[in-house]
């Protein structure tokens, strides 16, 4: 048997409706099966992980282990201690298996790529923050069975979205009224549909019927224009964008619809992103689990241990070293890849000059806003974020250094 990826093929989905039916029927009866549901799960991870490259089952056994290790060596620390630097060293711990499956690309390493499996991001994410979070307080107690619970939930478990723990715990252990729960359901069945409108249908036009096409026209282009660089490269910029959303964005609605069915609230991933007027506002819309785990976990903390130690003065340039760390650390997490780092540059300056926009304007109330500058705003946001999509997306490596 075959490694089957989550939500991509119909076998997964008819794997899905049948583990899923005794859940549903519980819930609709107001009863939470939690041994089926255990059950189930590791029907799921069978499914995804123990195929014919049951490697990646074994590595994510081994990371589970290494991280309740982590988790709970930490915690039993935490209990009467709590110095920064053993804080530090256990969130560092806990990154080192992403940080391997990262390096080993560079590092040429089919070894070191071994310790990867679908999704180790997204759960050394939840790891984090349940580091994180037991040193605040925000998580005061969690057991064993709940750690497995959480960081296993199989809806979520290869691309997100990313949940937090107080918040899917609070969910999980709350059977929904039938009246709730059917409106869950009712949300769910809307999700799937849309979810295979964005990724069987969009993001099948854009990424396989149109993405090849409108990179070969770009790419007969480069031998003939400086740096390969032509008009023929705006196609192939919108519809990778395109193609990027609806695929990522239908994968994320089927993962919530199936959390949803279970009776958990996992949240939204995107909300109209391309409707934003800035790129702050697009950071809020886009990928919203991930952004704002940066945000919280990266982004605030760093800023508060600026103010605190007194390192800088100027908030403005607290808040710009922040943003330079932050998206150099989200292009890093995406691969050890000169564009993945550019991308995240290019992110970060578009946040230091839309602040500082942002501040003009704040200066110089007398500037127009109505409805042509909302517009124009909302456009110049789009092209802005299509833009960085092609840095992202490699082709420009394509069309400079691949012979």
């Amino acid at each position: 048997m075959h490694n089957i990826t989550p939500y991509t093929s119909p076998s997964y989905f008819i794997y899905l409706l049948i583990l899923l039916l005794p859940i549903i029927i519980g819930l609709f009866n107001g009863r939470r099966f939690k041994v089926y549901e255990t059950i189930a799960t590791l029907g799921i991870l069978i499914i995804t992980f123990f195929g014919d490259n049951a490697i990646q089952g074994i590595s994510l056994v081994a990371f589970i282990i290494y991280e309740f290790i982590v988790v709970f060596g930490y915690r039993r620390y935490r209990e009467n201690h709590n110095n920064f630097w053993i804080f530090f060293w256990a969130v560092v711990l806990a990154i080192i298996p992403l940080v391997i499956v990262k390096v080993s690309p560079v590092a040429h390493s089919v070894k070191l790529s071994l310790f990867g499996f679908l999704g180790i991001s997204y759960l050394t994410f939840k790891v984090v923050e349940l580091i994180m979070e037991s040193r605040d307080g925000a998580i005061k107690e969690i057991t064993s069975w709940q750690f497995f619970r959480f960081i296993l939930f199989f809806p979520t478990i290869s691309s997100g979205p990313i949940d937090r723990f107080p918040r899917f715990e609070k969910d999980y252990d709350k059977v929904p009224e039938r009246e709730e729960y059917l409106k869950l359901f009712q949300s769910g069945i809307n999700k799937i549909m849309q979810g295979f409108l964005y990724k069987f249908i969009l993001g099948y036009f854009f990424g396989t019927l149109m993405l090849p096409q409108v990179a070969a026209l770009a790419m007969s282009y480069r031998h003939t224009n400086f740096l390969g660089l032509s008009w023929a490269i705006l196609p192939y910029m919108y519809v990778y964008s395109m193609y990027l959303f609806f695929d990522f964005a239908g994968y994320s609605l089927f993962a919530i619809a199936i959390s949803n069915f279970m009776g958990v609230k996992t949240p939204a991933n995107f909300n109209q992103p391309f409707k934003s007027v800035n790129i702050k506002d697009f950071w809020n819309r886009w990928h919203m689990t991930l952004s704002f785990w940066f945000r919280d976990f990266i982004y605030m903390r760093l800023m508060f241990l600026f103010m605190k130690k007194k390192w800088i003065k100027s908030r403005v340039t607290i808040a710009n070293i922040g943003y330079v760390t932050l998206f150099l650390i989200m292009g890093f997490w995406h691969g050890l890849t000169w564009y993945y780092i550019v991308y995240g540059i290019f992110h970060a300056s578009a946040m230091i000059i839309n602040d500082a926009w942002l501040r003009f304007k704040k200066r110089h109330k007398s500037l127009p806003s109505n409805r042509f500058t909302k517009y124009l705003a909302i456009f110049i946001t789009f092209n802005v974020v299509c833009f960085s999509f092609l840095i992202f997306s490699g082709f420009l490596n394509t069309l400079w250094f691949v012979k």
